[in-house]
């Protein structure tokens, strides 16, 4: 079976821990020997992983140079790509034993132009604040922030991924039988000019979204949607609260989940499960058993229901 595993970029820094490499080195290695059970189980495997704290991150150290001198957030996208992909490619390479060849592929991701994500911006990126010290640095650095929990953030543009030019690659490195990690923090977002060529843009595309673009390009079986919230749950933050544990894409679709958060993943789940494979949401330790149905959340079209 063919999976994309999609690791989030709060699962790799979880809330309120510290931006270090030490912390998030610490959280690859609990990720990388999740992931090693499947391959051990006898799955192909393909990892994305998402960026938002680290590429804010980096972009609050850009904010030291001059103006001019600070990289745009495509640059940032591929550092963050080769940073984390560097992590996760060696805490695979030792959970496996090196027993199968593991690379890291800078993926570029083709957005439109026209997208209105660009005069929206929705995507949370970097540390969170308080509100008065968010509404200090907007104002210093020209950010868009929002709400983001009881906390504020930076928000950027997250237009639509369209293509995966570097397809091609990434087949070739299957049939090598390669533990691939591509379209990090959704893949550097980058426009198709009217001749072809390609550029780079200001944004960050959403890592979900983008897996289960991948998923569908690469005919995968399942798509693995790992993040730090044990399932989906029905009735979030009240005491009614409950797992959902085996929906199709269409109840998927009705369930009330929160926008900024898990409704990205739900969404992303629904939209590769429509294409006839099987999606699910839950904790990267819980890969395996997510897989399986022991736990996380399962969405199929032929999901019996189960909340």
């Amino acid at each position: 079976m063919l999976i994309v595993a999609a690791l989030g970029g709060n699962a790799l820094l979880k809330r309120g821990e510290p931006l270090t490499a030490k912390t998030q080195r610490t959280n690859v290695k609990i990720a990388a020997k999740s992931l090693a059970k499947l391959v051990e189980a006898g799955h192909e495997l393909v990892i994305t992983h998402g960026n938002g704290p680290q590429v804010g991150l980096l972009a609050l150290q850009g904010a030291a140079y001059k103006p001019e001198e600070a990289y745009p957030l495509d640059v940032l996208g591929a550092e963050t790509g080769g940073m984390i992909g560097y992590m996760i490619e060696q805490e695979m390479e030792n959970a496996l034993n090196h027993s199968r060849p593991v690379a890291t592929l800078l993926t570029q991701v083709v957005v439109d132009r026209e997208d209105p994500a660009f005069k929206n911006p929705t995507k949370f990126i970097g540390p969170v604040y308080d509100k008065a010290e968010a509404e200090s640095r907007a104002a210093a650095a020209g950010w868009h922030i929002a709400a983001d929990g009881d906390k504020w953030r930076r928000v950027v543009p997250s237009p639509a991924p369209k293509e995966i030019p570097d397809m091609r690659v990434l087949k070739l490195l299957l049939d090598q039988g390669v533990v691939v990690i591509c379209t990090g923090g959704g893949g550097i977002p980058v426009l198709r000019r009217n001749d072809g060529s390609m550029t780079g843009v200001e944004a960050v595309i959403d890592k979900d979204a983008a897996s289960a673009l991948l998923a569908q390009e690469l005919r995968a079986d399942a798509l693995l949607l790992l993040t730090d919230v044990d399932a989906v749950y029905r009735d979030f933050g009240t005491p009614a609260a409950a797992p959902v544990r085996k929906v199709t894409p269409e109840q998927g679709r009705k369930l009330d989940v929160p926008a900024g958060s898990m409704g990205p993943k739900v969404a992303a789940a629904c939209d590769f499960a429509d294409t006839g494979g099987v999606s699910g949401i839950g904790r990267l330790e819980d890969a395996l058993d997510i897989l399986d149905g022991r736990a996380g959340t399962l969405i199929s079209k032929g999901a019996t229901h189960n909340s």
